[in-house]
């Protein structure tokens, strides 16, 4: 099912290129295609929306094989939806039914039932299907050949020609499905200026640690960092051509579920035009070539880690991230209560964050903590549910955060990263005294095991990092606690928002 908003975005972009949306997660939202557009709008259309509309890409090639929106099938009464007839008496299933049964094929057999009919054509070359196969079969040792069906027909049956074959796609005449057109719409469309324009981060420069801690660590707020990683050879050498050379051909990064060599990670992301780009993201950078974790040194405001205590059993706390232009992080709370810090060494991120007790729209986590619901891109939140935040009083707190600035995430935020343009960066989490308290107390939730990430022994976790911190620092953890029961006593006098935002206004104090 798709959103009034969506809905009204398919109708304004047909003109150019006919193309739509979808929603993975949330299934209410995605598997009724055929909806009464006035039977369900969760958010009113807003005049800038209307007037303004969405920006297609100028790179942005024609859906591959002509796939429509459905409602352009609703502006053309004569028409008949080959989707239907082709699939026969499986037209009843909804796409993504069709879709999750296809994903049981391999390759072979994908290739075989589309030769039944155009529309088995269609679905049997969604992308999705074809990229799940390239990474569980061919555990990243592939080079992307511009699309991941022929990426896998390359890799599997390289004697096979791919340039004269139908590997390439052909057209199919009136096949209208918002499920499939959806990803080509939110890999090709352009950020909107209202997503990048609200800046309302607090940024500092040159303080002290002591301010730092005092004024936004006790008080778990958010604050972008100017100067402070300067002094980096990162921030001075860490360019494509740099790292590939220093890195070479041998060592291989945590890309998604598989492994891949940067000159092979470059050559896909230059080439991928995909709703959710892959993202290398490496906790083991350091130890695989040591120059890298040499080449930056953590900013003094985080250098008091306490997960230090437990030596190589801690957590994986640090990682190199890299990627393309719209790739990045859907919404997440960071690991194990920790907080962290975001350094961008090259590019730029556009950065939403909401304090631990706003849940951000469209956003679903299970009670317990263990999973979370959301769109299934970022750009689809973007166009489904940003808007919502616009008259909020308890508003977001965003920016773009540049090459050589440094976020502060503080433990429980929950926050949203998109790469603006290619991007390197490199991140930590961290547990300092302002947080102990609250980390310790995660790691004995009854349900620990299955929330406590980064680690192989997940179980033990609290006992051996409570153990290491009394031995390091007797009596620290009692003192902190009754802290926390003062500070906590506080709180309930004055809530957070308050404290941070003008009752006349219902705007921030301090702006980004």
């Amino acid at each position: 099912m798709l959103s009034f908003r969506m809905r009204n975005l398919l109708s304004r972009v047909k003109t150019k290129t006919k193309k739509p949306i979808r929603n993975k997660n949330s299934h209410k939202l995605r598997n009724q295609n055929h909806i009464s557009i006035k039977k369900y709008s969760p958010f009113p259309i807003e005049e800038d929306d209307t007037e303004e509309g969405f920006s297609i890409k100028t790179s942005a090639p024609s859906h591959t094989h002509g796939v429509q929106p459905l409602g352009n099938l609703y502006l053309n009464p004569g028409s008949i939806n080959s989707r239907d007839t082709g699939l026969g008496n499986l037209h009843t299933l909804t796409d993504e039914l069709v879709l999750e049964i296809l994903g049981f094929l391999d390759g072979t057999n994908l290739g075989v039932l589309a030769s039944v009919s155009k529309s088995f054509y269609v679905f049997t070359n969604h992308e999705p299907l074809w990229r799940n196969l390239v990474l569980e079969n061919l555990f990243g040792g592939f080079q992307y050949n511009g699309s991941w069906k022929s990426t896998f027909v390359s890799a599997c049956y390289p004697s096979f020609d791919i340039s004269s074959s139908d590997v390439r796609s052909f057209k199919v005449r009136d096949f209208y499905s918002d499920y499939l057109f959806q990803s080509w719409l939110c890999a090709n469309l352009e950020m909107k200026p209202e997503w990048l324009e609200r800046d309302n981060i607090v940024r500092k420069k040159g303080i002290s640690v002591e301010e730092f801690v005092v004024n936004f660590e006790e008080f778990n707020k958010p604050v972008l960092l100017e100067g402070c990683i300067d002094n980096w050879d990162a921030l001075r050498n860490w360019d494509r051509d740099y790292l590939v050379q220093l890195c070479g051909d041998d060592v291989k990064f945590a890309v998604g579920p598989v492994e891949m060599t940067l000159g092979d990670y470059f050559g896909y992301s230059d080439q991928v035009r995909e709703e959710r780009p892959m993202y290398l993201f490496d906790p083991n950078f350091a130890e695989k070539v040591p120059k890298l974790g040499s080449e930056y040194e953590v900013p003094v405001y985080f250098r008091e880690d306490l997960f230090g205590v437990l030596g190589d059993e801690r957590p994986d706390y640090r990682w190199i991230i890299i990627g393309p232009a719209g790739s990045g992080s859907s919404f997440h709370v960071d690991p194990n209560s920790t907080s962290a810090w975001n350094a961008v060494i090259k590019g730029s991120k556009k950065w939403v964050l909401f304090p631990p007790d706003v849940i951000p729209p469209g956003v679903h986590p299970s009670p317990d903590g263990a999973d979370v619901a959301s769109p299934v891109s970022i750009i689809e939140w973007f166009m489904n549910f940003y808007g919502a935040t616009k008259n909020w009083k308890k508003k977001p707190i965003e920016c773009i955060c540049k090459a050589g600035e440094v976020i502060f995430v503080p433990n429980g935020w929950w926050h949203l990263v998109i790469n603006l343009e290619e991007s390197i960066a490199i991140t930590q989490n961290y547990v300092s005294r302002r947080n102990l308290v609250n980390v310790l107390d995660f790691l004995k939730r009854p349900n620990a095991s299955t929330l406590v990430s980064g680690t192989k022994d997940r179980v033990n976790l609290y006992d051996k990092f409570k153990n290491a911190i009394e031995a390091s620092f007797p009596g620290e953890i009692d003192e902190l606690t009754q802290k926390e029961e003062e500070k906590k006593i506080q709180q309930r006098k004055l809530s957070f928002w308050d404290s941070v935002a003008d009752a006349n206004v219902g705007a921030f104090k301090f702006s980004f």
